[in-house]
């Protein structure tokens, strides 16, 4: 039976933390592995030991079989665990852990190299009974083979990387006309993400549920599944809300789907935590999809309803104990949810967003877990995942669960990155949602016109409290050297300024009617007045009086920028009242900028070509996905600043269109 002392995670994050505290207090040392842009990480704090991996480039370090096995032999680890993502589905790496004596908590490497290929898998599942949806999955991967089995199979269809998941490498066809360029994409994000540009081809399922079933396996023969989870409400593939238990399930349909996830996993011998996920039907028919042969990201869902801990259930397992219940031992209490925190702008088509963690204060509620890796002062890069965090909520009904938990999106404070809290609260609070009837066309359903979802305007109120803030820092510091000097009592001239919020300028007008310790401000927005008294602030909460209406808000102030906790989330506004007149290039130009730091991947145009609004001129990658950037104008390529492999920053000029006249 295998025995080890210290555990090695491989990985960060969030995931990263999560599994060191479970490590920690089962008593184990554990071992933090960073690259070099996760230096001052949260993960790298709370581990015992950590070692360095290698550059930020995932290629170069949490990627690298040999710099992780090298971290485990250097600081005397005698165990790794994967979490999720990166290595954690990647039989080499199990393979390399076991050949350098060193435990791999996780499954077997025959389990790992079957289950990790969408390919290979589905062909098992069918050998062994499991229902599965209509599709190909050839060894023959040329266009014209995909060509004829996309027209056997019928379209729409789904385009799927054979070794992917979290939405990458997906795409759907809708005809023969889309079929070509999409198995492009498909093909390229796989290549990047994975390693490998292989594909197979399903029969597109409109308008399931997606449901998954957590199953557990030991080293004895024993294997249990934990309840389901629903994952409906998905966005681009990649999953935004998870609950437990599914809305719509039955004991009678639990039993069935659970038992094809045993019989799925009981296939493959399979040891240790497992996901087996299907598509359900309006008719209540289930199909195969994929088994994740990991952690899931929404693992905390099912934590909470069972009251099990799977982290301490996968070391109990790589140490060779039993499963510590049996399939009637397990039940289910209550109803747990769980949303992904992504820094991410749902205003700019869900743009991934980059930039320095100002402030963070999750919210301390009762039923609330919240799982993260962040600290004031970090870097959101783009060499990683958008994922900042995952906030969970527990109650003994799913109405309790999600009213919880809608508030605690609400109140966790994040400044500096743009992220898609309000988004979040909206799905939360959306009727569909509530009723349980969501499926995974709800978001492109439900939101796709939303007009809250377009760029959102700094409130009256929220500029009053702005300028307010911006009044008392200057005065504070130094009347004369601000220029405030004659204004401060009551009675004096106005304080006129301009703040601008992204692309956008607003005129403040600031009556100062009373200056004393609780100024008394009176803020007039074109044809709006404010009446605001600054009841506190301490460079983190400022308490104010807002026509009459007292509040607690959250800010940060670094020299002529401001940063609210506003009505729409993080909300960044600059003090430009002193900045030379100029104009900037707004969306309908012809100036393209990076929308992050990235990585060129593909110069679609050269300069002199003539292009037309809404024609591809050059794919980004960041954040693990590729961005198309497209021309905002009809009109001829001036410029082409960048070439392809290029590494580039946010705001960087990319191509410049001369628009025709």
């Amino acid at each position: 039976m295998p025995s080890f002392n210290k555990i090695l995670i491989a990985n960060r994050g969030e995931i990263a933390c999560r599994v060191m505290r479970t490590a920690q207090a089962l008593g184990y040392r554990t071992v933090a592995a960073y690259s070099e842009a996760d230096a001052d990480a949260r993960h790298v704090r709370l581990a015992d030991e950590a070692v360095c991996i290698g550059p930020a480039p995932v290629g170069q370090s949490y990627l690298s079989i040999q710099a992780i096995i090298g971290a485990a032999q250097k600081t005397g680890a005698d165990a790794v665990h994967p979490g999720y993502g990166f290595l954690s589905e990647n039989a080499d790496f199990a393979r390399a852990c076991e050949a350098a004596g060193i435990t791999f908590i996780g499954p077997t490497v025959e389990a790992i190299h079957l289950m990790g290929s969408k390919r290979l898998s589905k062909l098992a599942m069918l050998e062994a009974g499991v229902p599965c949806i209509p599709g190909y999955e050839g060894a023959e991967q040329d266009d014209a083979t995909l060509a004829r089995e996309a027209g056997r199979i019928g379209y729409p269809l789904m385009i799927k990387a054979s070794a992917g998941g979290g939405g990458r490498g997906m795409r759907l066809a809708n005809s023969p006309d889309e079929l070509e360029a999409q198995l492009r994409t498909a093909r390229s994000e796989a290549l990047n993400a994975f390693g490998s540009a292989e594909l197979i081809l399903e029969k597109a399922v409109l308008q399931p549920r997606h449901v998954e079933i957590q199953v557990f396996g030991d080293q004895h023969g024993n294997l249990v599944y934990l309840g389901e989870r629903d994952c409906s409400v998905q966005r681009r593939h990649q999953k935004v809300i998870e609950e437990a238990p599914c809305p719509v399930m039955t004991s009678e349909l639990r039993q069935a789907m659970g038992e094809a996830a045993v019989q799925a996993a009981r296939t493959v011998n399979y040891v240790g935590a497992g996901t087996v996920e299907f598509l359900l039907d309006a008719r209540g028919d289930f199909y195969f999809l994929e088994m994740n042969t990991r952690l899931q990201v929404e693992h905390p869902v099912t934590e909470l309803i069972t009251g099990q801990d799977l982290v301490a259930w996968q070391i109990r397992v790589a140490e060779g104990q039993p499963l510590p219940l049996k399939q009637d031992e397990i039940h289910l209490n209550g109803h747990a949810m769980e949303v992904r925190l992504y820094a991410e702008d749902p205003a700019a088509g869900f743009l991934p967003q980059t930039g320095d963690v100002l402030r963070w204060e999750p919210a301390e509620l009762e039923g609330i877990r919240i799982d993260h890796g962040l600290v004031e002062g970090q870097a959101v890069t783009p060499f990683y995942d958008p994922m900042l965090a995952k906030i969970i909520a527990w109650g003994a009904t799913r109405d309790e669960a999600r009213r919880k938990l809608a508030r605690a999106v609400e109140d966790c404070v994040l400044l500096g990155v743009k992220a898609n809290q309000r988004f979040l609260a909206k799905l939360l609070r959306h009727p569909q949602f509530a009723a349980g009837e969501a499926t995974t066309a709800f978001i492109g359903d439900a939101f796709g016109d939303d007009p809250s979802l377009s760029p959102q305007s700094a409130s009256p109120m929220e500029l009053a409290v702005a300028a307010t803030l911006l009044y008392q820092a200057s005065a504070t510091h130094s009347a004369h050297q601000s220029g405030l000097a004659g204004w401060r009592s009551a009675g004096s001239a106005p304080w006129r300024l301009v703040l601008r919020q992204g692309e956008q300028k607003y005129a403040v007008e600031l009556a100062v009617q009373d200056a004393g310790q609780q100024p008394r401000l009176l803020a007039r927005v074109n044809d709006t007045e404010v009446a605001v008294r600054l009841v506190s602030a301490d460079g983190r909460w400022a308490v104010v009086e807002v026509d009459g209406i007292r509040r607690r808000i959250a800010y940060h102030q670094q020299g002529s920028q401001l940063w609210l906790f506003g009505q729409n989330g993080n909300l960044e506004l600059q003090d430009v009242t002193h900045e030379p007149a100029g104009g900037q290039a707004g969306a309908g130009s012809g100036v393209v900028k990076a929308p992050m730091d990235g990585a060129i991947v593909e110069v679609l145009v050269a300069e002199g070509s003539r292009v037309t609004k809404g024609q591809l001129l050059v794919v980004l990658e960041a954040m693990k996905m590729e961005h198309p950037l497209k021309a905002g104008v009809d009109g001829v390529i001036r410029r082409v600043q960048v070439s392809q492999g290029d590494q580039v920053k946010s705001r960087q000029l990319l191509v410049e269109v001369e628009e025709n006249f």
